[in-house]
């Protein structure tokens, strides 16, 4: 028997022999050409049919509950809410002609009654691309252009699967199904995602085509992780001394076709087809892809990084990303192009030479409908009553009314009926606490979950506070409100704390192995049980987050409530 020193040695030594073996060589070992560690034979797994059944039993209740919200009584109440005037008729005349076409000025009651005499003959000009009015009209051609469920259906299904990609997304995110969970629940019962899915307006298709872009996007870094993990164990030749080397040498390998992002190419695409506030989406969701690739590249020891992310990944990513975009987005414009009847179609012909002589004539008066519409954009000072600064929209201070009537149906002697596009109060306040608990990750412990959370605001919210000036409205948050509860879901896994399994593991994969390093502080994942007082706290707060839902819908659908009741409501001046 070996005793003293030798045995406490040869312990360590078999210890060391039993322990897994790393994927990777060490990044010095890669420098020098040395040879990866093989990894560890895993073990076949086996399918978890249990924790399979929970996680899309969960999913499904959460995508059922948006579903029911949205479409409960969704054709109350019968009438053109709002920019409905606009977006509603231009999607009837869209189904009829293939392009926006003016209205007689008392078209809307008309309308209202099923009767659809008071579209005109002359072309109208409209400041928005057709994708989301095409998608309305699709809900009208399903129920009947006369039935107000039909104008709004298209809508409702968007709010819906935005919930369910928004849980998809937290699943991916947070590796976590009860955050992801937790995110769309929030959302499913948010009165601005509610009430713009029981609208035919366009915003809630740019929240849906910004979340599916987001969606492809994590995939495809899932995809480039795998593909980099796997070639950086490949020899790309040997050293003078015959030792093997790997492509760390080169900047690292390259990772191949990203259909992934032709498919986020096509969302961000469809994303600006509804509004031009796409183009930021595009923008900071393909800066976003650059600092992913980077970041893997440096993490898995490469010597040039920085390099290969922009020459080896960014230069393909813009190529996936901005052109797809741009030629989705110009075919979206199909209608327009097809025929000699929308706004501007003809301006080439009637101005030959002017504007871009290489395009050909439909193009050329396609961009020039564009400079049109962009002085309009840039320009709308008109003042409106609901109109908000953006400095405002976090706290909801000045909310939209949509619909507001008085009658006589509800039992009380003053009855009043509501559409008010405003947030859950408690989701809304408590997401701006959220939204700190992510900025300080962000910086502090360059968690590269908090930045991406942090893009959706850049994204969806950060650019309207260049433009307070303008007429612009509190429901246009609903681009970024997912991102508001992802937020929300990521602050209350920081409260918890990781526990056994964790609601946010594993700090160390999920930071952007850039800047000040997250493994020497007190990160997410340092192992302290979970307690029950957090989680406690945490789940208080949800369940009055959902009551204060419970307690708000009647005037997020228009039900029929005594007057005093919905002064109850209005829990701040600016609200009424």
């Amino acid at each position: 028997m070996i005793t003293g020193p030798e045995s406490s040695q040869a312990k360590r030594a078999a210890e060391a022999a039993r322990a897994p073996q790393t994927a990777l060589a060490t990044r010095a070992d890669r420098r020098r050409g040395g040879t990866p560690a093989s990894a560890p034979a895993r073990p076949p797994r086996r399918f978890d049919w249990e924790a399979w059944t929970m996680k899309w039993a969960g999913t499904t209740a959460v995508t059922l509950l948006a579903l029911v919200m949205r479409l409960w009584k969704l054709g109350t109440p019968h009438k053109l809410m709002f920019d409905e005037t606009y977006y509603v008729k231009d999607a009837y005349s869209l189904l009829k002609n293939r392009v926006e076409m003016s209205w007689d000025e008392e078209a809307n009651v008309l309308f209202e009654a099923g009767d659809f005499s008071g579209i005109l003959g002359n072309s109208a000009y409209v400041v928005h691309p057709p994708v989301g009015k095409w998608l309305i009209a699709f809900g009208m051609w399903l129920f009947g252009p006369e039935s107000s469920t039909g104008w709004r259906f298209s809508a409702a299904i968007a709010g819906t699967l935005g919930v369910l990609l928004t849980v998809l997304i937290g699943w991916r995110l947070f590796d976590s199904q009860a955050l992801g969970l937790l995110a769309g629940l929030l959302l499913a019962v948010d009165g601005i995602s509610l009430v713009m899915s029981r609208s035919g307006l366009l915003d809630i298709f740019l929240m849906l085509f910004a979340l599916l872009a987001l969606w492809l996007i994590l995939k495809d870094r899932a995809v480039m992780d795998r593909r980099l993990d796997e070639r950086m164990r490949r020899p790309i030749g040997h050293g003078p001394t015959g030792a093997p080397l790997y492509a760390s040498r080169r900047g690292g390998p390259g990772l191949g076709m990203r259909w992934y992002l032709v498919g986020a190419g096509v969302a961000l695409g469809l994303a600006c087809g509804v509004k031009w506030s796409g183009l930021y989406f595009l923008a900071v969701f393909g800066l976003l892809v650059v600092v992913w690739d980077a970041a893997a590249r440096r993490r898995a020891g490469i010597k040039l990084w920085a390099p290969a992310a922009v020459w080896r990944d960014g230069v393909k990513a813009f190529a996936l990303l901005v052109p797809v975009a741009l030629v989705t987005y110009v075919s979206s414009w199909w209608g327009w192009l097809s025929t000699d009847t929308g706004h501007k179609r003809d301006w080439a012909v009637l101005n030959p030479g002017e504007g871009i002589g290489w395009l050909p004539p439909a193009l050329r008066s396609l961009v020039e409908y564009h400079v049109e519409a962009w002085g309009f954009h840039t320009t709308l000072t008109s003042p409106h009553d609901y109109e908000s600064n953006p400095a405002l929209w976090l706290v909801q201070a000045r909310p939209t009314s949509f619909f507001y009537e008085k009658e006589l149906t509800c039992g009380a002697d003053a009855c009043s009926q509501a559409v008010t596009a405003l947030g859950n109060p408690l989701i809304w306040w408590v997401g701006v606490a959220g939204l700190g608990v992510v900025l300080y990750q962000s910086v502090v412990w360059a968690d590269r979950r908090a930045w991406t959370i942090i893009c959706g605001y850049l994204a969806g919210y950060l650019p309207w506070l260049f433009f307070a000036e303008r007429t612009i409205f509190t429901f246009y948050t609903v681009a970024f409100v997912p991102f508001v509860t992802l937020a929300l879901a990521y602050a209350a896994g920081v409260v918890i704390g990781p526990g056994r399994a964790g609601p946010l593991p594993d700090l160390q994969t999920a930071s952007w192995g850039l800047g000040r390093s997250p493994y020497t502080g007190p990160s997410l994942a340092a192992g302290r049980p979970r307690r029950p007082t957090p989680v406690m706290v945490v789940g208080v707060i949800v369940a009055l987050m959902l009551i204060v839902s419970a307690f708000f819908w009647p005037i997020w659908t228009a039900e029929s409530v005594p007057t005093d009741y919905w002064r109850m409501h209005m829990w701040l001046p600016s609200w009424v």
